[in-house]
């Protein structure tokens, strides 16, 4: 039985369109700079997104924390929605690489208030600095959903009045602009920095980048190389990455579509709860009778792989992506209801 993988949008594998343009990428030392498909890429993803420059970085963690060392100090605090992935899944980069401290904000699935961002900024001396407001685009935990952007725009705003720079971790920001029918750059163009992702969701094997001004994408090379992220003929997987960035974003609406069928057929199963009206974008997040351990077991012995939100003993987290069909999803759907029977 061929397992139906639905742990995450970045299990996919290239499609042989994309095999054949890294195959047949020009590639040269990108840390002399001469590397024609990651300079392709990097302007290409700079003009979709709004913003002057942008640097091709192995991963959104790396592309998220170039970003906190160039905008922080040691001693200086990050705001952000408590549940996000800066936070929760980057190895407390922000102290042991930056020495920096976080301030979560409870958020309300994901998202924060203008109000909640100017009460948390501190003002007096004796307290770490406020520096940064980090925000996430899909929120991950929050089971992707989206920030709109009317309540983007106020938080921003509300940000730079207190004198913060913003960035934006938008590692599933297409997902974001698909859902919505807005252009990536809506979001975007709004911070001083913002991260995407072309192997969450776009279907690259390899790659993020990190955006913002000129200056800030030099300084970012140098600490890009501090961090061991710069790479020599790394066209191979930048033309992935640029194949995935031209091919790839439209199609992200089959994914949504495949999600909300998972949860229409989800909240039709005893003891699942799940509210398919929800779902924004490529996940389903849903309370399973089971603790999350054992029903993950029990659903990978029927052949059906998911993973946890870490937000809850039973949620259950399911993610469609480019490899899952709407045949899979119903497939799945037939593994599931065994699963809960057995």
């Amino acid at each position: 039985m061929k397992p139906i993988d639905l742990r995450s949008d970045t299990v996919t594998k290239p499609t042989a369109a994309m095999r054949r343009a890294m195959a047949e990428a020009d590639v040269g030392d990108d840390i002399y700079g001469e590397d024609p498909t990651v300079r392709r890429l990097e302007e290409r993803i700079a003009e979709v997104l709004g913003l002057p420059a942008a640097l091709y970085v192995p991963s959104g963690t790396q592309a998220n924390q170039i970003a906190m060392g160039l905008h922080c100090r040691q001693g200086d605090e990050v705001l952000a929605e408590a549940n996000s992935h800066i936070f929760h899944y980057e190895s407390g980069a922000l102290s042991g690489l930056w020495g920096v401290q976080p301030a979560p904000l409870a958020g309300a699935h994901g998202l924060v208030s203008a109000e909640q961002v100017t009460a948390a900024v501190r003002t007096d001396f004796v307290g770490p600095r406020s520096r940064l407001l980090s925000l996430e685009n899909t929120h991950n935990r929050s089971g992707g959903r989206v920030w709109p952007l009317a309540l983007f725009r106020s938080v921003v705003e509300a940000g730079r009045k207190a004198g913060l720079a913003v960035h934006l971790d938008g590692a599933r920001l297409f997902n974001a602009a698909v859902a919505t029918g807005m252009p990536a750059s809506a979001w975007a163009s709004l911070t001083d920095s913002t991260a995407v992702c072309f192997s969450k969701g776009l279907g690259a094997p390899v790659g993020s980048a990190i955006l913002g001004s000129r200056e800030f994408i030099e300084e970012a090379r140098r600490l890009r190389k501090r961090l061991g992220g710069a790479m020599r003929q790394v066209g191979i997987l930048a033309a992935g990455a640029l194949y995935a960035l031209e091919h790839h974003v439209e199609r992200l609406a089959e994914d949504h579509v495949h999600a909300r069928r998972l949860a229409a057929g989800l909240a039709e199963l005893p003891g699942v709860k799940v509210t398919p009206s929800q779902v924004e974008t490529n996940m389903v997040v849903a309370e399973f009778p089971l603790p999350v351990r054992e029903m993950l077991g029990k659903l990978a012995a029927h052949g059906v792989l998911a993973g946890s939100t870490g937000t809850g003993p039973h949620a259950v987290r399911l993610v469609t992506h480019l490899d899952v069909s709407s045949t899979d999803i119903d497939e799945a759907l037939v593994r599931i209801r065994r699963a809960l029977a057995g």
